[in-house]
């Protein structure tokens, strides 16, 4: 069966690290996968979700794309840089568009539990940080990794979820570290088609999926 990959350049410009290091995982990708890349940057968006969820906005044909590409997908991969200890606001308003209820949760109509739509899917997060890795471990708590891990990927379904942590990038780090740095990438690459994860569920497209929801 062919393993479908996702990748997500979450920062604001293209071509910058956050790419270089995709670009590493992809080529220790199996051989025979198929992959589907996109570029924060470079997609056409309106990423300030105005209003609420009883008027959701439709999505732009970029995101639609995305959405049909990971419910298509095995596997996701998203790299950002950290900044003010979270995600770009683009990269944030990304989430906020396409991580919708019909398309990537539902709760039930009891009130009693959800259904996490994305599950059968495994993810990889890439960040990159000014921060030493450690001191955000035990000076911010990892804030960032466990709001991904909970409340983003976590929530919608996707399992299991690595996380690689790259800092500081600053004073010529980045350029230091590189090679160490992608060769973890790639050997992280090179495993991911065997990660164990949940059986896809059996569901409408994503686009029935929220039509559905905003009837």
């Amino acid at each position: 069966m062919e393993f479908r990959v996702v990748m997500i350049d979450g920062h604001n410009a293209p071509d910058r690290l956050s790419a270089a290091l995709l670009d590493a995982y992809a080529d220790g990708l199996p051989e025979g996968a198929k992959v589907e890349r996109f570029c924060v940057a470079d997609m056409a968006f309106e990423p300030d979700f105005k209003g609420d969820y009883t008027a959701m906005p439709e999505w732009e044909p970029d995101l639609l794309r995305l959405a049909e590409a990971i419910d298509a997908c095995d596997h996701l991969v998203i790299a950002f840089p950290l900044w003010w200890g979270a995600e770009p606001a683009r990269t944030k308003g990304l989430l906020d568009r396409l991580l919708l209820p019909g398309y990537a949760y539902a709760y039930h109509r009891n009130g009693s539990g959800m259904d996490r739509l994305l599950a059968g899917r495994s993810a990889d997060l890439i960040v990159t940080m000014d921060t030493p890795p450690l001191w955000l471990r035990l000076a911010y708590g990892d804030s960032v990794i466990r709001r991904w891990r909970a409340q983003v990927l976590g929530f919608v379904g996707f399992a299991p979820l690595r996380v690689f942590r790259f800092g500081p990038v600053r004073k010529g780090s980045a350029a230091r570290n590189f090679a160490k740095w992608t060769e973890r990438l790639r050997k992280a690459a090179a495993g991911s088609v065997s990660l164990k994860r949940k059986q896809k569920r059996d569901q409408p497209a994503a686009f029935e999926r929220r039509a559905r929801r905003r009837s």
